[in-house]
């Protein structure tokens, strides 16, 4: 939700937003020279991770208590996430090669049963999934935010440029179509965010790599069907981030305005084509301006941190969004895959993380890209089709040994040609074998057996409804059942349907 801010500074007034403009055009112009001048960090391999989580009781239903299960978790990188039943885990970076896969899911499992332990003392527990299927409308109003300056700023602001309530409408299995006088729905999408730091004259490769790949991500990682107890998307988190911090009137959008949330327009050629497109696109939210000036900074031969700009970057929510960060006085940028939804369990979430590295990776390296060979209006397509029908979806991908495109199902073009694609980008970064097998062996069985988490979840709903539960019961017996399997730790894929009786 973008970097830390303080509240109570006073109204943000035409000047400051005017100030704050004039800044990021400086900031873009000191991205532009650092890129010209090479002053970027080299070759690390460095990846990083991000997951945010439920907090729930025994039965199933969340528990508005982040604040009393922080003061209990030690020893972590915890921190709160914008709903009060929220809370999210960061991994720092390491090195991809090696064990890192392991060392991952180890650092995960501690992580997980750490935070579980202290939220079970306040009569809660941990629950990785993209959408709570518990979660009702009573549950996501501003109430319930997290009581952060930065999350109340930016509700403030996001409410304020929309004018109106948000309208969310989402159709799928069912329709759900309701309003919200805050951005608190959102906090209902839980995600993992997959960090990839990537020298600038591979950055275009690699995002435009990892578009590619969002489709086929969401399609055998779909993990988000219900929201406010209706069936609607396999993975509904996208159209609900999108919808519950849309600044734009239905005017605006008949203009064609581009929303906050989005996947794109076109392939990119460097990483500074979509800083300025954020800065041209998109109005401040959080105009706030830090005291440094970066076009002296770098006549002084120092480096900018470039606060304004990352700033509002983290207030445009890219699916694959690029990151400017600066360690030990050196600038490097990353590739912040934000597609995947949380869970089910740790081996599952590390399969996605092996499947996303060793598939971007080979991608990048291909001599004939596969982005030169798609458009990128079926990119977005295959990304809209995958979040509807996950592991069913069908999407447009290049034909073999033949000009244009042809639809094909996912999970036979995830089999067949992007998890060989995967082991060999996997082995190019040096990832060792065994673990290479399996954790991509996850990914191939759950498109052998046609599972996924969002699959789980609805098939064991409707037998739970099969048997008699009224809707309510149903879900709050499925989220049961899946939180005692999330902790037992095995794949999705081998989990058995239904609720016992």
């Amino acid at each position: 939700m973008g970097e830390k801010v303080s509240a109570g500074e006073g109204t943000i007034s035409g000047r400051d937003r005017q100030r704050f403009r004039d800044k990021l055009g400086q900031c873009l112009t000191a991205l532009a020279r650092l890129l010209d001048e090479g002053r970027f960090e080299g070759p690390r391999n460095l990846m990083g991770l991000e997951m945010e989580m439920n907090l729930a009781g025994s039965d199933g239903m969340p528990r508005m208590l982040n604040e009393q299960v922080l003061e209990r978790v030690s020893g972590m990188d915890f921190q709160t996430e914008l709903g009060m039943f929220n809370l999210e885990v960061n991994i720092p970076p390491r090195r991809f090669e090696g064990a890192v896969l392991e060392e991952l899911s180890a650092e995960l499992d501690a992580a997980l049963a750490h935070a579980h332990e202290k939220a079970q003392e306040v009569d809660a527990g941990i629950v990785m999934i993209g959408i709570l299927p518990t979660l009702a409308r009573q549950h996501l109003v501003s109430a319930n935010l997290s009581d952060i300056d930065r999350f109340a700023l930016l509700n403030e602001q996001i409410v304020a440029a929309r004018g109106e309530d948000f309208a969310l409408d989402i159709d799928g299995v069912e329709r759900l179509s309701t309003t919200s006088a805050s951005i608190a729905p959102e906090a209902a999408c839980t995600s993992v965010q997959l960090h990839l730091q990537v020298r600038p004259e591979r950055f275009a490769d690699a995002w435009n790599a990892a578009q590619v790949v969002a489709a086929p991500q969401i399609a055998v990682a779909a993990n988000a069907p219900f929201l406010f107890g209706r069936e609607l998307w396999r993975e509904s988190r996208p159209p609900l981030f999108q919808q519950s911090v849309d600044t734009r009137p239905p005017e605006l959008k008949a203009q064609g305005v581009r929303p906050r949330t989005w996947f794109g327009e076109r392939w990119i050629g460097s990483a500074y084509d979509l800083f300025e497109e954020n800065v041209r696109y998109f109005p401040a939210l959080l105009p706030l301006c830090a005291e440094e000036d970066s076009a002296r900074l770098l006549a002084e031969g120092e480096v900018p941190q470039l606060s304004e700009l990352v700033l509002h970057n983290g207030t445009v929510y890219r699916w694959n969004r690029p990151v400017y960060g600066v360690t030990d006085g050196v600038p490097h940028l990353r590739v912040e895959n934000r597609v995947l939804p949380a869970g089910p369990t740790i081996a599952d979430v590390v399969a996605n993380a092996a499947f996303f590295y060793g598939l971007v990776r080979a991608l990048a390296d291909e001599p004939r890209p596969v982005w030169t060979l798609l458009p990128f209006e079926a990119a977005a397509r295959n990304f809209d089709a995958a979040c509807r029908y996950g592991i069913d979806a069908r999407l447009v991908w290049p034909r073999r040994r033949r000009s244009g495109t042809e639809e094909v199902a996912a999970t036979e073009l995830v089999r067949e040609e992007l998890l060989p694609l995967a082991a060999a980008g996997l082995d190019a970064w040096g990832v060792k074998p065994d673990e290479r097998d399996r954790y991509l062996g996850i990914i191939e069985q759950r498109c052998d057996r046609r599972v996924n988490g969002a699959s789980w979840l609805a098939d064991t709903f409707h037998r739970a409804l099969d048997a008699g539960a009224d809707r309510e019961d149903a879900l709050a017996a499925t989220t049961r059942r899946y939180s005692e399997l999330m902790h037992l730790g095995e794949p999705v894929h081998t989990w058995p349907t239904g609720v016992p009786g």
